[in-house]
């Protein structure tokens, strides 16, 4: 027993001194490692997490990072000090930690407004302030080179949510944000990139941190009665967006219509929300940075939670969010850049300090200055690793900008809609390797990438962004009523006693309709007749107008002429018909009887040229025909009536005479073209002109009605009245009528009967007017007196005024305005103006030249052929070497051997076979020709004498020609005519 009691001793011994080793080698250990302070600034006794989860992932990454490096030779030693989220407690705590800590990094502070002067601070002294919850841009404007935001700037996601409105066309938002720096901060990037897209920002709405309910109600309500921009983006802590929302949802804005945008100060916080809260933003878009979910990821949110809730009991439904991701990475980036410098010396040091002793506070001491600061600034600007967000990179002492997820709020919980990158903009899904990494992709703007979103309201369809403040009331619209009227294509008022309500239809009101679609705002409004309790009209178009004036309607809708004496008192639209009043008069045929009447399809022009062409192709041919066609051989009269005969008859194709020459066939085939185009035009004018009706105004000048006196008519109640007067038209010539059948009734009538010969109206009534009638039967004719057209009018400065008539140019040139024109109005083929069927359709030469210039060239053509070739075939004549003492001699010689037959033509030849075959033969020596065989023509006045050629003692038998020398032993064959000398 005593043995085993000394075992027992002995092993306890060992033990003991085993554990005494391990603690003395652990002690020495610790103390080879070189411990920096590094403070932290953070809020951790107020309701909100941040501070709480921060410190929390701040202490795990101390741990995790140290675990996993346990071979570096230096411990970070952080100092905590408890803000309260106050901004002079925040600077108090960054003081002492430097004056009397001597902290070579300070870690946060959480909120904008602490980490402002607390920047400063660590500027003065170099020591490196790192936060990772302060987002806004203004801190950047420090420009300070030991401050380190390890959060989203704020100003990244400016792009993103300008995206947004573009994909959905929204021209209007209304930043509502809180106003201390956190806020004030990102309204300028918002606002210029917003104008720079063209999105017009009405008003900003400042709500302070420390607003109560009454404050906040007070301000929603001026914006939903006083701006028409229906979209809102909110930037806010979750804290006042909260109340925020929660108000909203209780005054009606969060009702159809409206669309909210939250930013990443409170998207990035969604979570920590109360369940009311998250319900009232049902339908609200958030924006917020985007963390890729990888298995690290998961398994330090399982290791956190359980750390959290041991150390917080209290706080079971808080969960890990980006800050507390940030600060992680933070925290890992800040011990990984104390390794790299060493801090070698970590004392401060104070004779380098030029800090004054009240520069910022009074009584405040001078403090020293880091020495290390700026090295461990510069490594902790070049560090890069993997961490719990992605890829650790700072640019200019702020992380990347990062890809944001488009979130929408349903219920009390979210679903993601999609993405936005800065190179690739919106997408519904993200491919890291095929969106981000393919350059090809351009930058989309789109809202079909988006995926199904639902609006405030519980609605799918799109709000249009914006609505005329009407602080819970409808338009009072006025309209005319007809009283029986026709014209109710244009607008028929019906009222209901029992629903008093008034429903108004036709061509006017589809139009308007079809404008308040086309507005980017909903604009609420109800009809209200213009009537007297008998339901006849209370008054005058213009008596309507100046009710609109006098305030008892917000805007008048209807038929409503734009005049100048109406614009003095309102405000008109652009106008959404044709403008003007002219005149309409029946019409009369003006077809024209007499003997002379065929004369009329063409012009004397065109008679005389094709006169003149006829005669031409008559001489062409005989020249061409003459020496070879025994049809155009005789005498000289005869000669010329068988020309002309030939020439003329080919109108008709009576021509007997055959053409035995090419070139002539030639000629003719194009001449008989040139005919049958002229002959089939005359014949179509020609009957046009006796069969057609020839119609043209019976009035053609108001001086005319005003000279012989002539009733006009006008539509009852109509300005027209006051045009007609400012004419000269006296009231007994002036007759009212109430519709289109009554007025066709009083054209029938005419003048002499109690009717009228002309109407004056408007011009969308007159059209109207000739498509129930014939085109035959009226017409309108000038002057056309300028009126602005049909427009809606509205009181005087009224806003939607614009708006109403950019609406109207969208709606009037598409094709909406036709589907409204052919449901109400009756179309009209009928020509404008001073319209008429021309008696004057005479077809004239400018119709023709062309046929007639081709037909000259062809003849002209053939005549120079014929010439060349004759003169090759007796250029023994004409040559320069013939014995020829005159020119004369020469020319009358070509013109008497052209005065010959062609003998050696086929034609002549067929001619002399016959003879022969019938025994009789016929020689004359001197070429004497007869009478064409088949024909009653004489012979040729010259070839009765051919026997004895003297030509005045030129020449002389047995002697030589004075033209070609022709001796008595041969005879010269001169165009196959034998001349015997």
């Amino acid at each position: 027993m005593k043995k085993d009691n000394l075992i027992l001793k002995f092993m306890v011994t060992c033990w003991c001194l085993v554990n005494l080793l391990g603690g003395i080698l652990a002690q020495s250990k610790n103390e080879s490692n070189i411990v920096v302070k590094v403070g932290a600034v953070i809020d951790i006794s107020s309701n909100e997490t941040v501070g709480k989860i921060g410190l929390s992932c701040i202490n795990m990454s101390l741990s995790d990072f140290y675990l996993s490096h346990s071979h570096y030779k230096t411990r970070i030693q952080l100092i905590v000090r408890d803000s309260h989220r106050d901004v002079v407690a925040a600077a108090a705590h960054a003081l002492d930690l430097i004056k009397n800590e001597e902290v070579h990094a300070i870690m946060g502070p959480i909120t904008t407004m602490e980490a402002n002067f607390v920047i400063q601070l660590g500027d003065k002294a170099h020591v490196p302030i790192v936060t990772f919850s302060a987002t806004s841009p203004s801190l950047a404007s420090l420009q300070s080179s030991y401050f380190f935001q390890i959060s989203q700037n704020d100003s990244t996601q400016v792009k993103a949510i300008t995206s947004i409105i573009q994909a959905f066309g929204w021209k209007q938002v209304v930043p509502i944000y809180v106003d201390n720096s956190f806020g004030e901060g990102l309204i300028p990037y918002l606002t210029s990139v917003l104008q720079q897209a063209y999105i017009q920002v009405p008003y900003l709405s400042a709500i302070s941190l420390s607003a109560n309910d009454d404050a906040i109600t007070q301000e929603l309500y001026k914006i939903m009665t006083t701006i028409p921009a229906r979209v809102f983006i909110v930037h806010m802590s979750p804290s006042l967006g909260s109340k925020l929302f929660t108000l909203a949802k209780k005054i009606g804005m969060m009702n159809q219509g409206y669309v909210w945008i939250v930013t990443d100060g409170m998207a990035n916080l969604f979570n920590s929300l109360s369940f009311n809260v998250r319900e009232s933003m049902e339908g609200v878009l958030g924006l917020r940075t985007y963390i890729p979910r990888t298995k690290k990821l998961d398994d330090f949110r399982v290791r956190w939670k359980s750390k959290f809730i041991n150390d917080n009991p209290k706080l079971v439904d808080t969960n890990l969010n980006i800050f507390g991701i940030w600060a992680y990475d933070a925290t890992i980036a800040l011990a990984m850049a104390i390794e790299k410098v060493g801090i070698g010396n970590t004392k401060f040091d104070y004779n380098e300090s030029k800090t004054s002793s009240n520069y910022y506070m009074p009584n405040f001491e001078k403090f020293g200055i880091s020495q290390n600061g700026e090295k461990l600034s510069e490594a902790l600007s070049n560090t890069r690793f993997n961490g719990l967000s992605g890829d650790f990179n700072l640019l200019g002492g702020k992380l990347q900008a990062s890809i944001y997820e488009i979130i929408n709020v349903i219920g009390d919980g979210e679903k993601r809609v999609g993405f936005w990158t800065p190179d690739k903009g919106l997408s519904r899904n993200l491919d890291t390797e095929g969106l981000i990494g393919n350059n090809n992709i351009m930058y989309s703007c789109s809202k079909n990438v988006l995926g199904s979103i639902i609006w405030p309201g519980d609605m799918y369809s799109i709000p249009k962004g914006s609505e005329i403040p009407t602080i819970g009331k409808k338009l009072r619209i006025g309209v005319p009523v007809k009283n029986g009227f026709n014209y109710t294509e244009f607008l028929k008022v019906t009222y209901d006693p029992s629903t008093n309500s008034t429903q108004a239809t036709g061509f006017s009101i589809d139009i308007f309709k079809a404008v308040l679609d086309v507005l980017p705002y909903a604009l609420p409004y109800e009809f209200v007749q213009f009537a007297k309790p008998d339901g006849e009209m209370a008054g005058t178009y213009n008596e309507l107008i100046n009710q609109l004036h006098d305030g008892k309607f917000d805007a008048v809708v209807g038929d409503i002429t734009i005049t100048a004496d109406r614009s003095n008192c309102v405000d008109f639209t652009m106008p959404y018909t044709e403008s003007g009043v002219t005149m309409v008069v029946s019409m009369k045929d003006s077809r024209k009887k007499n003997a002379w009447a065929f004369l009329k399809p063409l012009t004397w022009d065109l008679w005389v040229t094709s006169a003149c062409s006829f005669v031409f192709i008559g001489f062409v041919v005989w020249v061409l025909e003459h020496r070879i066609n025994n049809d155009f051989r005789g005498p000289l009269s005869h000669q010329i009536g068988t020309s002309l005969w030939f020439s003329f008859s080919t109108m008709v194709y009576a021509h007997r005479e055959k053409v035995v020459s090419n070139l002539a066939r030639f000629v003719v085939v194009v001449w008989v073209f040139v005919v049958l185009i002229l002959v089939q035009s005359y014949t179509a004018s020609l009957t046009s002109l006796l069969t057609v009706e020839q119609l043209r105004p019976a009035i053609t000048d108001v001086n005319q009605l005003l000279k012989n006196k002539m009733n006009v008519g006008y539509l009852k109640g109509s300005f027209v009245e006051g045009i007609l007067k400012d004419l000269g038209f006296e009231d007994s010539y002036l007759i009212t009528y109430q519709s289109a059948e009554e007025c066709n009734e009083l054209f029938i009538k005419g003048s002499v009967n109690g009717g009228i010969d002309a109407a004056f109206d408007e011009v969308p009534y007159i059209k109207h007017f000739l498509g129930t009638y014939s085109c035959s039967k009226y017409v309108m004719v000038e002057p056309r007196f300028k009126t602005g057209g049909f427009g809606y009018a509205f009181p005087k400065g009224s806003p939607l005024v614009a708006d109403i008539s950019r609406a109207i140019l969208n709606v009037t040139q598409g094709d909406r305005m036709k589907t409204i024109e052919n449901a109400w109005l009756k179309k009209t083929s009928c020509l404008d103006s001073n319209t008429e069927i021309s008696s004057n359709n005479s077809l004239g030469l400018e119709s023709f030249w062309g046929l007639f210039l081709i037909a000259g060239i062809a003849s002209l053509l053939a005549l120079l052929i014929f010439v060349i070739t004759f003169l090759y075939q007796h250029k023994h004549i004409w040559l320069p070497n013939s014995p020829s003492n005159s020119i004369w001699r020469r020319i009358r010689v070509l013109v008497m051997i052209f005065d010959q037959r062609d003998l050696n033509s086929h034609t002549f030849k067929k001619s002399g076979n016959k003879h022969e075959s019938s025994n009789s033969p016929h020689h004359d020596d001197f070429g004497a020709v007869e009478a064409s065989p088949g024909t009653h023509c004489p012979p040729s006045p010259s070839s009765q004498t051919e026997s004895n050629v003297s030509l005045n003692g030129d020449f002389s038998p047995n002697t030589e020609l004075d033209v070609v020398q022709i001796t008595n032993q041969e005879v010269s064959p001169v165009n196959n005519c034998e001349i015997d000398l």
